[in-house]
């Protein structure tokens, strides 16, 4: 059981973060933001993935004002993710957002900064302090010390901005796109401050590399304790992002929702089209809720046995196969029928 760091709580829209509450998966539209149809539709793909957090780019004034509209029908908590004008922040308060992520040093002016943080607090929005390894301030670029630490000290000039203005309704990120930087950078920042910790390893590439690095750097923090939302960066679909988060957290125990998949390694044991039957198992169950663990197996060796903590299983064996049921085989078919009666079982019995 992973111990989790003690955290502040806090709540956008109808989701907290911090303190007992779920580690929450979130993700950010692609769409153009003033495209409020095209930014819908994704919002509800991505909710039906599990996503429970969405941050939308707000570019222009004309993005802002979409705000209005998007959040009359969004089925998720929206966050605004806003550089330097202070100005689009005000407007998506006015308009209704959720959440900000903005860097308080970098909107200008200190009467810009009281504007918007005083806006935030009568209208109990939250704020993101969102620090990237990659563009951070040239006083702290310059100093002779670990990147991790120069973006440590960013963040806690940015946290004493806010703080000085009576808000602590904070949540931090640290993100580098070198995953041990964004390692060090979280746990230097998760022993000076209680403020939830939203994770995410920034540019962290396509598809596989990308999944690879978040794995390596989410999977390290959240198994310390450190961590409270996540957000896995892809150079990819964010309906991918949203799936690659929860199996992450499902793979330490911290969340539960949908297929726990399981399958081995082909060998020379395997006379079953073992990896075809894997993937089609797979894509026929991504979308099935339950917690169920599913086991594909290549032989008798590993069916039954080494997977027998499996809610439902198969185990391949010369061009047939068994379906089995924690541990004990119930049924026993040509390599054909398999798929279809092991789908039709799982959904007959858990509808």
């Amino acid at each position: 059981m992973i111990k989790r760091r003690k955290s502040k709580q806090i709540q956008i829209g109808n989701v907290k973060i911090g303190g007992d509450a779920p580690i929450s998966v979130q993700s950010m539209t692609n769409t153009d933001t003033r495209d409020i149809k095209a930014t819908l539709r994704q919002i509800n793909e991505l909710k039906d993935q599990g996503c429970e957090l969405i941050r939308l780019a707000i570019l222009n004034p004309d993005a802002a004002e979409a705000i209005k509209e998007i959040k009359k029908s969004s089925p998720l908590p929206l966050i605004a993710d806003i550089h330097f004008d202070y100005r689009l922040a005000i407007k998506c308060i006015e308009n209704g957002i959720d959440a900000l992520r903005i860097n308080p040093g970098n909107i200008g002016k200190e009467e810009h900064t009281k504007k918007v943080v005083n806006l935030a607090k009568i209208n109990n929005v939250p704020i993101r302090i969102g620090i990237n390894g990659g563009s951070l301030e040239k006083e702290f670029a310059m100093l002779d010390i670990p990147l991790a630490e120069k973006m440590v000290k960013s963040a806690m000039r940015h946290i004493k901005i806010l703080e000085d203005n009576n808000f602590d309704k904070i949540k931090i990120s640290l993100k580098s796109s070198d995953v041990m930087t964004t390692i060090e950078a979280y746990r230097l920042m998760a022993e000076k401050v209680d403020y939830p910790l939203h994770l995410g390893v920034t540019e962290a590439g396509t598809y596989t590399g990308g999944i690879v690095k978040s794995a390596v750097g989410l999977g390290t923090l959240l198994a310390e304790g450190i961590g409270d939302t996540i957000r896995v960066s892809l150079t990819d679909s964010p309906i991918e992002e949203v799936k690659a988060g929860y199996l992450i957290l499902k793979s330490l125990g911290l969340r539960q929702r949908g297929i726990n998949f399981i399958s081995c390694p082909t060998c020379g044991r395997t006379q079953i089209d073992l990896i075809k039957l894997a993937k089609e198992v797979e894509k026929r169950l991504e979308n099935f809720e339950k917690p169920l663990t599913i086991a594909v197996m290549g032989c008798a060796v590993n069916g039954p046995g080494e997977a027998k903590h499996a809610d439902y299983g198969i185990a391949g064996g010369i061009n047939e196969g068994y379906i089995f049921k924690k541990g004990e085989i119930i049924k026993r078919l040509p390599e054909e029928k398999l798929l279809d009666e092991f789908i039709n079982i799982i959904q007959t019995e858990n509808i």
